[in-house]
């Protein structure tokens, strides 16, 4: 089995898949100063409670946006695996796509993975639209290639500066209003926060294939996608293990 890890700003997922199978999956909290031992005791307790051992891993591969993150996750393949890790950014590693940015280097691991698994599972050109700590979009042309994209501020990450900075307005949590119109406080929130979401979901996905001149599908992932796919025809599919495919993909690639 193929020991899957996607490491991002907030959480970290780990996956176990069979061939395209996936036969678990687990996450934790990204904490860079978490030692291989920390991920390692709590990953092979986790795999026990489902029938499984560390025996059965025979492959591994790592995404990674924390730099700092990415020794620990791959000594944890090494003394606990037993297995040596792809690691995507690695020059040796092929990603079966061309980086079409005039900075290809600076293109986040993660997104260049959605890449390759959605243009493996969509036809045409494609709009990504994942939904992590940052909100992100990406473009990939017909051919697969990576076109370049858009950072937002996460959804998260606003409600909580929008905490931080106001001294009057209380945290709160992100979900779909009833109404556009609040009558509360917490109401006129989640309002903003929702619905202003959704406003800049379709705003650029407009803009993007007005510029690009594209009829372009879109895919939703990440961990908030679920909440705003189905309040706007601007997203076509919700894909939750989009970047988790896409590793499946390019350890297979990568392969002899």
């Amino acid at each position: 089995m193929l020991l899957v890890i996607d490491c991002g700003n907030t959480n970290t997922v780990f996956a176990l898949f069979d061939g395209e199978n996936k036969k678990g999956e687990w996450r934790s909290q990204t904490e860079p100063r978490r030692t291989a031992d920390e991920h390692g005791v709590w990953l092979t307790q986790l795999l026990s409670l489902e029938g499984l051992a560390a025996a059965d891993v025979k492959g591994a591969v790592i995404a990674s946006v924390v730099p700092t993150a990415t020794f620990a996750l791959d000594a944890l393949c090494r003394r606990y695996f037993a297995v040596e890790p792809l690691v995507i950014g690695d020059p040796a590693v092929k990603l079966g796509l061309k980086i079409l940015t005039e900075r290809p280097d600076e293109v986040g691991a993660d997104r260049l993975v959605n890449a390759v698994a959605a243009h493996a599972r969509y036809p045409g050109d494609l709009i990504l639209v994942d939904f992590g700590t940052a909100t992100t979009f990406d473009a990939v042309n017909a051919d697969g290639d990576y076109v370049g994209g858009i950072i937002a501020p996460g959804v998260n990450l606003s409600v909580e500066a929008l905490f931080r900075a106001a001294a009057r307005l209380p945290r709160i949590s992100v979900k779909r209003p009833e109404r556009v119109l609040g009558t509360t406080t917490v109401s006129a929130m989640q309002s903003g926060v929702y619905w202003g979401y959704v406003g800049l979901i379709e705003g650029l996905v407009a803009r993007l294939a007005d510029e690009l001149a594209i009829k372009p599908t879109v895919i939703a992932t990440g961990g908030l996608a679920a909440l705003f796919a189905g309040a706007t025809k601007a997203i076509h599919h919700l894909d939750p293990d989009l970047t988790l495919r896409g590793l499946v993909r390019i350890h297979g690639l990568n392969q002899p």
